[in-house]
């Protein structure tokens, strides 16, 4: 049986916050592989608020292609309508079976799990375990603890949390510097960087709405 690190996001850019949260997270849990997984479409956004999705599982696959341990998947990609979480891990437990899967997010999300705000969310803790990295300004709330643990009881016992200094870069900051023009360097991979000028993301002009390549 393998330990499976799974990363969904938006990934509008990927950045190094990603980067250094899915290998802490291989590191500390043992985790033979991490799969990043980018949304088609966010259940919490508007498809008009993010990029084409191409743009963002090629960005994705630019930032993780030098790690041996790292690998992209296309299941939400190509999975039409929202991306639910609840969706691709039913879909990677009958790929996978027998592998113990370990869902990587952030503090942020994991309240909205513990507040029932994700789909299916008893269902979704007894399928795989979380790992939830804690960033600069989203401490999780005891006062949640205590509430879900009321409602979801022994699941709880699937989640687990992690501090990851680095989560304080974020891609809506990262989208604002492009916009502004200001520099974005150190900030995520130097080839997702000369992504997004050659494709012109972010920056207000227009962008090829299927990209051909990288």
């Amino acid at each position: 049986m393998s330990k499976i690190g799974i990363m969904g996001g938006t990934f509008d850019p990927i950045h190094y916050g990603h980067l250094v949260t899915a290998g802490e997270a291989r590191w500390q849990f043992e985790l033979s592989q991490v799969v990043f997984v980018p949304n088609r479409h966010p259940p919490h956004k508007e498809p008009r608020e993010v990029s084409d999705p191409e743009h963002r599982y090629l960005m994705t696959f630019l930032a993780t292609v030098t790690n041996a341990h790292f690998t992209v998947s296309r299941i939400e990609i190509d999975r039409p309508g929202p991306s639910y979480a609840i969706d691709t891990i039913r879909e990677l437990r009958r790929t996978r079976d027998g592998d113990d899967l370990y869902y990587i997010t952030g503090a942020d999300a994991l309240q909205q799990i513990l507040h029932g705000e994700w789909r299916e969310t008893e269902q979704l803790l007894g399928l795989c375990r979380f790992i939830a990295a804690s960033r600069p300004g989203y401490p999780v709330d005891s006062s949640v603890w205590s509430s879900a643990n009321h409602r979801l009881g022994e699941r709880l016992r699937n989640v687990q949390t992690m501090e990851i200094p680095a989560m304080a870069i974020s891609s809506t900051d990262i989208r604002a510097r492009v916009r502004d023009g200001r520099p974005v360097k150190y900030l995520l991979p130097e080839a997702v960087e000369e992504y997004i000028a050659k494709h012109r993301l972010y920056s207000g002009m227009p962008a090829e709405t299927h990209p051909r390549g990288a």
